[in-house]
């Protein structure tokens, strides 16, 4: 009786996950926020799923192929998420509007696509002598 309990639990949970994952696709305002709660709850969720369906069966070789596909999905879609939102900010897929602060700019190679550890900012970012705000003065 209690492990049908935990396997509803854990079936409901993941399927609750799921579920936000898929309102964040259809939510979120622009492509890296959406790919952001797509990977965290979608990866949450299916290893729910595959948890109860571990505890359901009983048997240690379901359990072992579980847990394997739970550290499968642990490695691979954050590593997936970040190659597809980098291949994306050098395909120049805008932001939201409303994005207060883009670290990547001015520290990426367009060329090469390769990380500069030297920050070059864009012409637009230059604040002119004398226009600075006062938050910083003593």
């Amino acid at each position: 009786m209690a492990r049908e309990i935990l396997v509803d639990a854990l079936m409901i949970g993941g399927a609750a996950f799921m579920f936000l994952a898929s309102l964040g696709v259809l939510r979120m305002p622009d492509l890296y926020t959406r790919m952001s709660a797509t990977s965290k709850a979608a990866t949450l969720g299916s290893g729910l799923v595959m948890l109860a369906a571990a505890v359901y069966f009983n048997e240690f070789s379901i359990a072992v192929r579980v847990l394997a596909i739970i550290v499968f999905l642990l490695l691979t879609v954050p590593v997936a998420a970040h190659m597809i939102g980098r291949a994306a900010y050098f395909d120049g897929v805008p932001l939201w509007e409303s994005t207060v602060l883009d670290e990547l700019r001015g520290h990426y190679s367009r060329v090469d696509h390769r990380l500069d550890s030297e920050v070059v900012p864009p012409v637009e970012a230059v604040i002119p002598e004398g226009e600075e705000g006062d938050d910083f003065t003593a």
